[in-house]
């Protein structure tokens, strides 16, 4: 399964929740600069501070785009909705974060990545310095981001 950004949310709650009812089909989860952590205070992690404004997307969107679900009772403690919230990272599938210098998420990506290990996942970390969020889809055409393709075909190749 893959999934960039606010699909990586899902893509990660998925892995997980399949993982919980036994379904161990799911052998890749590939998390494009994902949204890990709805809850959004920016005391949370350093990238929520020094990339907020300027970078495309800005902190203060966090709120406004998710409201959708935060205010219909999605709880930002359920790690269904905020899947580094998880007690229990063991037994998800192998995993590669992909993080962007430039990024408010960078930090909870890497700590997702981080906790994943530290449960015995082999879980790979790229960050793409100089890069911001969404640069998958808007800077792919450039030479040192365009490798980001080589590194997702590779680890899902494995």
């Amino acid at each position: 399964m893959a999934g960039d950004s606010s699909g990586g949310t899902f893509t990660a709650a998925i892995c997980a929740m399949a993982k919980d009812e036994g379904f161990d089909k799911i052998s890749h989860q590939l998390l494009f600069y994902p949204s890990l952590d709805l809850d959004f205070d920016e005391s949370r992690y350093a990238s929520l501070r020094e990339n907020a404004t300027g970078y495309g997307l800005e902190t203060w969107m966090f709120k406004p785009h998710n409201s959708f679900y935060l205010e219909n009772g999605a709880d930002p403690a359920d790690p269904r909705v905020s899947p580094i919230k998880r007690e229990d990272f063991s037994g998800l599938p192998k995993t590669l974060v992909i993080t962007a210098e430039h990024d408010p998420l960078r930090d909870e990506g890497e700590l997702y990545a981080e906790r994943l290990a530290k449960a015995g996942v082999d879980a790979q970390l790229e960050r793409f310095d100089g890069a911001n969020h969404g640069f998958v889809v808007n800077f792919a055409w450039i030479d040192e981001f365009a490798r980001v393709f080589e590194t997702a075909g590779k680890f899902l190749s494995e």
